[in-house]
């Protein structure tokens, strides 16, 4: 059986029951929007959290669920973002990953989210093995723990 990118959407209750003990990473996809970007460049941002989100769906298919997008939001609203956070773990994830196109997020602002995928500036394009690595790393110093 080929396992394919995990979303959301892809379970009901009848099949969840038997896959959570093996899905223990949540995707979290924050685009950063504020409101005010022209369609253009809202299109921009959402399609930059889709371009750091590819490479960690890609390499950890089986062990993953990507969540729905998480839109509007921005300086000022880490509070809430790590409220969510803590709500995915509490629905049973052990791990939250939050993936941006957008520079910024990081534990100091949502201690909630185990790792965050983004970039450290505004024109850091994804590396996906510097992302697989970031993702493994993160369950390996859980494993030591």
């Amino acid at each position: 059986m080929v396992v394919e990118t995990m979303r959301f959407s892809e379970f009901d209750e009848s099949n969840w029951g038997d896959l959570q003990p093996y899905l223990d990473t949540a995707l979290l996809p924050v685009t950063g929007l504020l409101g005010g970007e022209s369609p253009p460049a809202a299109a921009e941002l959402v399609g930059s959290a889709g371009d750091w989100l590819a490479p960690i769906e890609s390499a950890f298919k089986g062990r993953t669920v990507t969540y729905p997008a998480h839109h509007y939001i921005g300086p000022g609203d880490e509070a809430s973002l790590d409220a969510l956070c803590s709500r995915i773990k509490t629905g049973g994830f052990k791990f939250v990953v939050v993936v941006s196109g957008r520079p910024g997020w990081d534990e100091t602002c949502v201690p909630s989210a185990d790792l965050f995928a983004n970039p450290a500036t505004d024109d850091d394009a994804p590396d996906p093995e510097a992302l697989r690595r970031l993702v493994s790393d993160m369950w390996k110093r859980s494993a030591k723990a």
